[in-house]
Order: C-alpha cells, then structure tokens, then sequence
C-alpha cells in the first residue's frame, strides 16, 4: 500500500517537476532575449523549482529503497542487468535523474552568484535545460521504447 501510494505520488508529482522547470526555462528565455530585469518573483521561481525537484528526488530515492524491481535487480544483478526494464529501474533512472537534480541544483546556485540580470537569465536557461532534458529522457513515458509506464497512475 505504501510503495503503490509512493509510486502514483512520484509519477503525478513529476508533471509539477516539469511544470515548473520548463516555466523556469521560459521565463528565462525571454528575459533573456527582452533584456528584462530579473525581479524577485524570477527568484522565487528558481527556488520552487529547485524545491520540487528535490521533493521529486527524495519520494525517488525512498522509492528506490522499497521497490521490488529495484531489490530484484540487486539481489539477481548478474541477470538483471541484462534485462532491459529491470536495470532501467535498478539503475538507469535513477543515475539520470541524480544527476540531473545535481546540474539543477549547480544551476541555481550559480544563477544566485550572478550580479547582471542577463547573465542570471542566461544561466538558469542553460542549467535548467540541461538538466530538462536529463529528465525528459529518463522519464518512463507511456510511449518510451526503453521501458514504458503509464503516464498518469491512479491511487
């Protein structure tokens, strides 16, 4: 019950990840190219978006910690490693997508040691996009050919 809570929670919460990292990139984007300055609310924009990353990472690792896929694959890696959807589980994912809330996490404290606002800006763009498609390509898309999740869980 819990894991099957966790798994729906992680996969609904990951449209709030995307949401706001490709409104962070957005934002960005045209601050960028309309040499705007970069207020308070392009801030608080930043941190939300580093805070549901983090959140997004932390229901993944406890995930990671309970899921039978991922103790298969550990418990049987000789095996399992060869098997497509169990080592994408067991250990595909979840590299990509530390990595990806890592270079996030560089990003935005990068773009916090900017003084101009075009540099601040240009900076969240390229962190944030890096770490976007990070993401976008570990995600278990419903239409993926590595491995395929449906993309809205129910509770």
């Amino acid at each position: 019950m819990f894991y099957s809570f966790l798994l729906a929670f992680h996969s609904l919460w990951r449209w709030v990840v995307l949401a706001t990292l490709l409104l962070s990139i957005s934002r960005a984007f045209w601050g960028k190219k309309g040499a705007k300055s970069f207020t308070k609310k392009e801030d608080q924009l930043r941190i939300l978006t580093l805070i549901v990353a983090h959140i997004q990472l932390t229901i993944g690792i406890v995930l990671y910690a309970v899921s039978p896929i991922v103790s298969y694959f550990l418990n049987n890696f000789e095996t399992a490693v060869h098997e497509r959807q169990i080592r994408f589980f067991g250990m595909e994912h979840i590299t990509v997508m530390i990595s990806a809330v890592i270079i996030l996490t560089i990003g935005s404290s990068k773009v916090k040691k900017q003084e101009d606002d075009y540099q601040k800006y240009s900076v969240m763009f390229f962190w944030f996009g890096i770490a976007l498609l990070l993401i976008m390509s570990s995600i278990p898309w419903s239409f993926s050919p590595l491995t395929s999740r449906p993309n809205f869980r129910v509770f």
